[in-house]
């Protein structure tokens, strides 16, 4: 019995040890959440219409760990409609085409290297309800 614990204590041990060698340091990360300008409450888009997501990029990091998307939002869930992917959140804007949604309020989340969504504005789209 004594030999066990032994035997266990020593392979935690080195387990742990193991981990630590090998375990690659982390690097600092920026976290970049620039408010969204537009849409904004007030705005009417029409599915099929392109428009420009804009956002404030006075003050970018140095460095952004990875590349941008845009989801649509409406109440308080994403939904699985990706509106533009792998941009540059230092650009500033992007185009984006107005799914075919049902009528209804909603916003954009500017994702990055952290999450931040516009005020609420409506899409009409083909159907309303």
């Amino acid at each position: 019995m004594m030999f066990t614990k032994a035997v266990a204590a020593l392979f935690l041990s080195a387990l742990a040890q193991t981990g630590m060698t090998y375990a690659a340091p982390l690097e600092k990360r920026d976290v970049y959440s620039p408010p969204v300008l537009y849409p904004h409450t007030g705005t009417v888009w029409y599915s099929g219409q392109t428009h420009n997501v804009t956002w404030d990029n006075s003050n970018p990091p140095t460095s952004i760990s990875n590349r941008a998307f845009i989801l649509l939002r409406q109440g308080n869930s994403e939904l699985p409609v990706v509106l533009a992917h792998d941009f540059d959140l230092r650009a500033g804007r992007v185009e984006v085409e107005v799914p075919d949604v049902i009528t209804g309020n909603f916003s954009i989340v500017l994702f990055g290297d952290s999450g931040n969504w516009s005020e609420d504005f409506l899409i009409n789209g083909p159907i309303d309800f």
